[in-house]
């Protein structure tokens, strides 16, 4: 009734796991479709998802050796073309696309990155006007990022020499493209602030392609371009290359050339100005003293037709004017009060005790003040009798 073959779940599975990875037409092949259903296992770094078309579905995943070298975040939504094979998970007995690269389908992998990072930064305000440092008008010693061995380097020592031949360059020599030449610019940078010898950093190198210039689309660059200290110029490329440093930094020159031009200014246009300034201030100057001398000499001119010994004698007769005013004020005055004095002493003396005892009165007083009464007086007080021309001490009986 049943047949002597009969096989167990997992040896199925096996068998037709053997039969799709030995299938050639199944090792190599390009899916493309759109991404659903994304898992990112952040502590593991595989990435499990699901490629759809209008259609039908296909299980997918990309362990994390794969996944460390996307350049791009992958996203629902997102349609991509991946490489890989298909083969079965035994455990599920479920068939499934095992991704080795993927690539967005239509804009590049790293345009994609760079839109994603941007955005990303963008929200963390790395970008804002409000943070960016103001360049240093006069700068004594200018730090320079990038290669010992590339034209940077050359064209920006050939600019400020002729520009401002009294600034001091200092370079770090760093690699500006391929793997960990972002990590050298970021340890170039923290030297600078670190040792705070310059005044303004330039971080750039020439032209190239995106994939050249890409370390410069690094964000663990860009947050040490943001916490810089020291005001950085990014010069990254040509006029028409853009990256995330240019973004960041507190200016971005659109060549290295161009940057050295910005960070100092034109030693003949200074001592030009100088010139002029130098002019004016004499002119001014030359101006003032002969508004001064034509005063004085206008002041000289109505001194001399002034005749000041006139003047004083004049000013004596009012002098003497006034002094008999004054002297005829107060005789009247002292006499007025002379008289008003004669007055009222002739009215004290008349008034004066002094005056009545001379007529046989006198004046008796006790140790108790004048005696007006007999009253006033026991046998035996001591009196003072006080005449005109004296005392008489006396006892009462």
């Amino acid at each position: 009734m049943y047949s002597s073959n009969i096989l167990t779940v997992s040896g199925l599975n096996m068998y037709l796991k053997d039969l799709l990875d030995n299938d050639i037409n199944l090792k190599n092949i390009f899916i493309e479709g759109e991404i659903s259903n994304l898992a990112n296992h952040y502590s593991s770094g595989h990435i499990y998802l699901s490629l759809k078309d209008g259609k039908s579905v296909i299980k997918a995943v990309m362990f994390s050796f794969n996944a460390k070298r996307l350049r791009f975040v992958p996203c629902d939504g997102m349609k991509v073309i991946c490489r890989g094979r298909i083969g079965i998970y035994e455990a599920s007995g479920q068939y499934q696309l095992y991704i080795d690269d993927m690539q967005p389908d239509g804009a590049g992998a790293l345009t994609i990155a760079f839109e994603q990072l941007k955005e990303k930064l963008s929200k963390h305000g790395l970008f804002d006007v409000s943070r960016k440092k103001p360049i240093p008008k006069f700068p004594e010693n200018i730090g320079v990022i990038t290669s010992a061995s590339g034209a940077a380097i050359e064209d920006i020592k050939n600019i400020l020499s002729r520009r401002y031949p009294i600034a001091n360059v200092m370079l770090y020599s760093t690699l500006v493209q391929g793997n960990g030449a972002a990590e050298q610019m970021v340890q170039a940078i923290n030297y600078f602030n670190q040792n705070a010898c310059v005044d303004v950093i330039i971080i750039g190198r020439g032209g190239g392609s995106m994939e050249d210039l890409w370390e410069f689309n690094d964000e663990k660059l860009a947050y040490a371009v943001a916490d810089s200290k020291i005001p950085i110029v990014s010069a990254v490329g040509h006029e028409t290359d853009f990256t995330i440093c240019d973004f960041v930094a507190d200016l971005r020159a659109p060549t290295p050339s161009a940057a050295a031009e910005l960070v100092v200014p034109d030693m003949a246009e200074l001592l030009s100005a100088i010139e002029y300034m130098n002019i004016r201030l004499k002119r001014s100057v030359e101006s003032t003293l002969k508004q001064k001398t034509d005063f004085l000499n206008t002041l000289k001119i109505k001194l001399n037709s002034f005749n000041a010994f006139d003047l004083v004698q004049k000013e004596e007769i009012k002098l003497d004017m006034y002094s008999e005013r004054f002297n005829s004020l107060m005789g009247k005055i002292i006499d007025n009060k002379a008289n008003t004095l004669e007055i009222y002493t002739n009215k004290l003396e008349t008034l004066s005790p002094l005056n009545v005892l001379k007529r046989g009165y006198s004046l008796t007083t006790g140790i108790n003040g004048t005696i007006n009464s007999v009253k006033d007086v026991s046998s035996g007080d001591k009196l003072t009798i006080t005449l005109s021309d004296g005392k008489i001490n006396a006892i009462a009986e």
